[in-house]
């Protein structure tokens, strides 16, 4: 399965002296997503190959229980190919490689 959408680029602070940069993946999308059948993860990740800026990679999205969505890290050569920061909107490009 493959999506395209845009997506708000956010900040998400983790417990330890890091900050991570993630995109959530739309409502419908994400629906969609969880109906694939698949083995089991940790975390409940869902293995993907991700676009924008003209870049892609491999990486997992990840389920955001409060809300039903799944989120995507983006990497840093992504926010520097985009000049993306945070609240800037990405085009993203994703491929559900499972399932």
């Amino acid at each position: 399965m493959q999506f395209v959408f845009d997506a708000v680029l956010f900040r998400w602070d983790s417990r330890t002296d890091s900050a991570y940069y993630l995109v959530e993946v739309p409502a419908l999308f994400s629906a969609e997503i969880r109906e694939i059948p698949r083995m089991r993860r940790g975390f409940g990740s869902v293995r993907v190959e991700a676009g924008a800026a003209g870049l892609r990679w491999r990486t997992s999205i990840f389920p955001d229980a409060a809300n039903g969505t799944y989120h995507l890290p983006i990497k840093r050569a992504v926010r520097d190919a985009a000049q993306a920061g945070e609240g800037d909107t990405l085009t993203i490009d994703l491929r559900v490689l499972e399932g």
